[in-house]
């Protein structure tokens, strides 16, 4: 796992490319995103069923290091419109997108490898005793039950459980799923001092939430990356800023206005948050711009004037074309 872990200065510079950019290697990479979502689909559904479980936990982190190897923003890209648009299957994509930042703001806050490991497979698993539970939730518009309550404040203990029926043996994967949801009062402590597990737990628990409020439920829509952003880093704790400091404040795939009116989509991180390549897709009178516009928000142009919730934008992307537009215009 140690050779394909990002490294911190991939992180730094993200409007590196590699040397030769097909289209080949971009089809593939946004069906190995799907391909990835659906196996840990299969994972999460039906543990049980799963031979050498913890075998494919790690297999299917490797899987998504080398994903966000090969082109972070266009990988941001992609999970932040999954985050946004699924309500099937919410629990794995959910999963998915918090195991991808979690390993992510890992690398920015240099945390051991061992530790960025299991922080991985515990985003992965830390909902497995609630996986049906959460696709409901995610589909119901009334408020959860007496019942569904109970199951919802007892998954993470049960979670355990099942990890350590399915094979588990390491403590500092089991005791990070166990304690993802308790609150670490952690705020204006160095990060470092705290106890591993604490440690991890507190950073889940950072990136569930950041996640969360993105992503749409029946009885709400999701919100703006940006209003997320701003409620977690409210903490003024080490990880909220790092979260924020990688994905930036509209991270690639969230939608933002622009001062002219127009709405636009991130395509890709540039070195300062204010400045990150877009792509205009409607106009100011909320009619589509076709084929996309590319602008680079900065003073000396369009500037985005606020995040926008998925839902406020009723137009549905190409995301090959625009993976493609992005890699196009950051190679200019």
């Amino acid at each position: 796992a140690g050779k394909t872990l990002l490294t911190p200065m991939a992180l730094h510079h993200p409007t590196h490319l590699p040397q030769a950019v097909d289209d080949d290697s971009y089809e593939d990479l946004l069906s190995l995103w799907s391909d990835l979502e659906s196996g840990l689909a299969v994972l999460l559904g039906n543990p049980f069923e799963v031979q050498e479980f913890v075998l494919k936990v790690q297999q299917y982190d490797r899987w998504m290091q080398t994903l966000l190897q090969q082109d972070t923003d266009a990988s941001l890209y992609l999970l932040s419109q999954l985050a946004s648009t699924s309500t099937m299957g919410y629990s794995t994509s959910h999963a998915l997108v918090c195991a991808a930042l979690c390993h992510i703001t890992a690398v920015e806050l240099a945390l051991p490898a061992s530790e960025r490991i299991h922080l991985v497979y515990a985003a992965m698993t830390m909902n497995i005793a609630m996986t049906a539970l959460q696709d409901e939730l995610a589909l119901q518009k009334d408020r959860p039950s007496a019942e569904q309550q109970a199951a919802i404040q007892t998954h993470a203990a049960r979670g355990r459980q099942m990890l350590e029926q399915l094979g588990v043996r390491d403590m500092l994967w089991l005791d990070t799923v166990a304690a993802h949801h308790l609150d670490h009062k952690v705020s204006g402590t160095d990060l470092r001092q705290l106890p591993p597990a604490t440690r991890l737990a507190h950073m889940l628990r950072t990136v569930d939430r950041y996640a969360a409020l993105i992503s749409p439920r029946q009885s709400r829509p999701g919100g703006s990356a940006s209003e997320s952003a701003k409620t977690i880093t409210a903490a003024r704790d080490e990880v909220s800023q790092a979260l924020v400091q990688v994905v930036g404040l509209t991270p690639p795939g969230t939608f933002v206005r622009l001062d002219t009116g127009d709405i636009a989509v991130v395509l890709r991180r540039r070195e300062t948050d204010n400045q990150p390549l877009v792509a205009t897709v409607m106009d100011a009178h909320g009619d589509p711009i076709t084929p996309p516009r590319l602008q680079l928000a900065r003073s000396t142009g369009p500037r985005i004037k606020a995040g926008l919730a998925r839902s406020a934008v009723p137009l549905d992307l190409d995301h090959r074309t625009m993976v493609r537009l992005g890699i196009f215009a950051a190679m200019k």
